[in-house]
């Protein structure tokens, strides 16, 4: 059933195309509030929850008899019995962060229809949702929600956005060029568009931008298959009905990674890599790459659709035609010469970078240099397998300077992210996925603190919530540690706006007068407090 009872609209949609993954499930919309009732989608007994501060926030998993389990994340507020397991929890670890709570079939038993939880914007989240998934309990794949009978209503075919050519050899030309082209399309109505005619030889591939939509909702979605004909011959096709979450990091290979780190725009190729394993494809032919003969020509016609089987086609005429143009490779000569399959280490001055075998899904000639204290890691536009190890030697900084550095990435200069920097002796390091400019940076400013709505000496009897508001501008925020009367108290930190809240009813207070205190460190340990005391009385 709807674990939500108002009808389905979506913001995310199954197997959406997302920052190095696919979408797990689906982003139902609550209609921007918080506090909706979330019903079990059927019998069944919580397995586990998770409390987080961010991925999904307070999440919980709902096994079934019949071999599936529901996820229901971002939520507010678990249902009264969970929700004071969970903060018995929470007190007794002191932490907000729970870590994955396993429980057995007798501990929360579900039936079907039960109000679980409250919706909310816990998390990871961008706004008020619900994110709702079906696993496979036996192998923990995803499943396409809307397979189990969901009904989100949609008249409305998908949208082609832009179209691109790849040369996918070295003897390969396009319009007598050997590179890649963005080809201007157009609508002609009806869920069809077109494309100029190319002309091309040897081994070719495409990849469109589009995006579907459902009706009475604004936001643009992902969609449910994209398929490929040449000649009218399926040449490639995948759709989105399930796949695991260790497949989900090949969405980098699924798309044109290249053109989206540069241009913030996702291609999904209608050609397979060799190192993409992805399920979700079939029946593919040379892995949908075309070989271009001269003197053919060839009807390409590229078909997306949504989960209720609206259709857009775009079709690509291609001529093929012998190239006279003399093309010569420009060598690379960069010293570092990354072979995927090895282990790879190169130093430069203060800095080191250590690859293990197959971070790279191919070999490739690494662009490293250190200048002005920046290390420049090639450019963040190759998508990587695993994480590689970044050192800086710190030896020439006294104690006190290395207790207030770290690294950060200067990708963007004006905003400097943060990495999680291990300390050990002269050397400083991290394990990134990313590529780019890396430096050492200081921070020697504490993190800020402010209270809202309540003042020193103040009388608050009737306030619900105590709120306070932190940030740091270097680092970022660490860790935090409130108490009542020296007693420590749960604050749920919304980090999107920056706001620390703790619910009176918690605990029940002793007398009227009492001391708020909260302890606030960074990242590398700069450390504020601040104290305050208010009178409450206890209102029965």
């Amino acid at each position: 059933m709807n674990p939500l009872d108002i009808p389905i609209l979506l913001s995310g949609s199954f197997g959406e195309l997302r920052s190095n993954h696919f979408h797990a499930g689906i982003d139902i919309k609550t209609l921007g509030k918080e506090g909706l009732h979330v019903f079990a989608a059927a019998n069944g007994y919580v397995s586990r929850i998770k409390v987080q501060q961010f991925g999904y926030g307070k999440a919980i998993y709902i096994t079934h008899p019949n071999g599936y389990t529901t996820v229901y994340g971002h939520l507010g507020k678990f249902a009264n019995a969970i929700e004071q397991y969970v903060k018995s929890i929470q007190y007794k670890k002191e932490n907000y962060a729970t870590g994955n709570l396993y429980f057995k079939k007798d501990k929360f038993p579900i039936k079907k229809g039960e109000i679980i939880a409250y919706s909310g914007d816990t998390g990871g989240s961008g706004g008020p949702h619900l994110h709702y998934e079906i696993r496979n309990t036996a192998t923990e794949h995803v499943i396409n929600p809307l397979l189990f009978g969901l009904k989100v209503e949609d008249t409305k075919a998908p949208v082609f956005q832009a179209l691109k050519v790849y040369a996918l050899s070295s003897d390969a030309r396009i319009n007598q060029q050997r590179k890649s082209y963005q080809i201007p399309i157009k609508s002609i109505g009806k869920g069809k568009y077109t494309a100029g005619r190319i002309t091309a030889s040897a081994l070719i591939g495409f990849g469109v931008s589009v995006f579907d939509r459902f009706n009475k909702a604004p936001n643009k979605n992902g969609i449910y298959s994209l398929e490929m004909l040449v000649n009218g011959k399926r040449f490639y096709y995948h759709d989105v009905e399930t796949f695991s979450f260790a497949e989900s990091k090949f969405l980098n290979l699924h798309i044109d990674y290249e053109h989206f780190k540069k241009y913030k725009r996702r291609y999904q190729k209608t050609h397979k890599a060799t190192s993409n394993t992805l399920s979700t494809y079939e029946d593919l032919i040379n892995n949908g790459k075309i070989n271009i003969q001269k003197n053919l020509n060839y009807a390409i016609e590229i078909i997306a659709k949504d989960f209720e089987g609206n259709l857009s086609s775009l079709k690509i005429p291609v001529a093929g035609k012998e190239s006279n143009a003399i093309f010569t490779n420009q060598k690379d000569t960069t010293a570092y010469n990354v072979i995927a399959k090895n282990f790879n280490k190169f130093k430069q001055q203060n800095v080191t970078v250590a690859f293990p075998k197959n971070t790279f899904y191919e070999d490739v000639y690494l662009d490293f240099n250190v200048d002005k204290e920046i290390a420049k890691i090639h450019t963040p536009t190759i998508p990587l397998d695993k994480s590689f190890t970044l050192t800086f030697n710190v030896s020439k900084y006294s104690e006190a300077e290395k207790q207030s550095l770290y690294i950060a990435n200067v990708e963007y200069p004006k905003y400097p992210r943060y990495q999680y920097t291990r300390k050990k002796d002269s050397t400083f390091f991290i394990t990134t996925k990313i590529l780019g400019n890396y430096t050492l940076l200081s921070d020697t400013i504490k993190p800020t603190i402010k209270l809202l709505y309540l003042q020193d000496q103040q009388w608050i009897s009737n306030a619900k919530t105590l709120k306070v508001k932190i940030a740091d501008i270097d680092s970022g925020i660490k860790n935090y540690r409130a108490t009542i009367d020296g007693e420590w108290i749960l604050m749920q930190y919304n980090h999107k706006k920056r706001i620390l809240t703790y619910n009176f009813s918690d605990k029940k207070l002793v007398g009227s007068k009492h001391i708020f205190k909260i302890v606030v460190s960074d990242n590398v340990g700069n450390t504020n407090e601040l104290s305050a005391t208010f009178f409450k009385k206890q209102i029965n």
